[in-house]
């Protein structure tokens, strides 16, 4: 697996509409543009890390990267849970990500609510990983701020 962590910005489009409807787990989705840009020595698999909608508040994060095999996807998507209450959809936004860590590869399940079983086990890890100090100190990294936002002209960045 390639080295994190691993710096990512992008629009937020609307995704597949499973994530809030069916699941209760509400996600934010890079455009396939996005998602072609990821190296591919990033496996595919559940990981954790911060985000950033537009000039807010940097918040946890557990992403997905693959095909969702539950639903058999047949199109690679990049799917981020921030795990924050927001107040309204936030499509047409900039969410700005840093992958911090990885959690598993993904997998398929013999029913939705073994998926998101598994999906709420991913969050309480993503929150416990988040806050040992070498994941906590990458929430204060200048890619986050106003500034490093602004100058980021491009969708990507790997490690800085």
């Amino acid at each position: 697996m390639r080295q994190l962590p691993y710096f990512c910005r992008g629009v937020v489009v609307k995704g597949f509409g499973r994530g809030s409807k069916e699941l209760g787990i509400p996600t934010a989705n890079f455009s396939e543009q996005v998602v072609e840009s990821f190296p591919c020595d990033i496996p595919t698999g559940i990981y954790f890390g911060w985000a950033c909608v537009g000039n807010g508040d940097v918040h946890k994060m557990v992403l997905s990267i693959g095909w969702n095999p539950f639903y058999k996807n047949i199109k690679k998507s990049v799917e981020t849970h921030i795990i924050h209450t927001f107040k309204e959809d936030f499509y047409g936004e900039i969410l700005s990500i840093v992958i911090t860590g990885y959690i598993r590869p993904e997998k398929n399940f013999d029913s939705l609510d073994a998926l998101i079983s598994a999906i709420q086990e991913d969050i309480e890890e993503a929150k416990r990983q988040l806050d040992l100090p070498e994941h906590l100190k990458l929430k204060e990294d200048n890619f986050f701020s106003s500034a490093g936002r602004q100058n980021s002209k491009q969708p990507l960045r790997e490690n800085p």
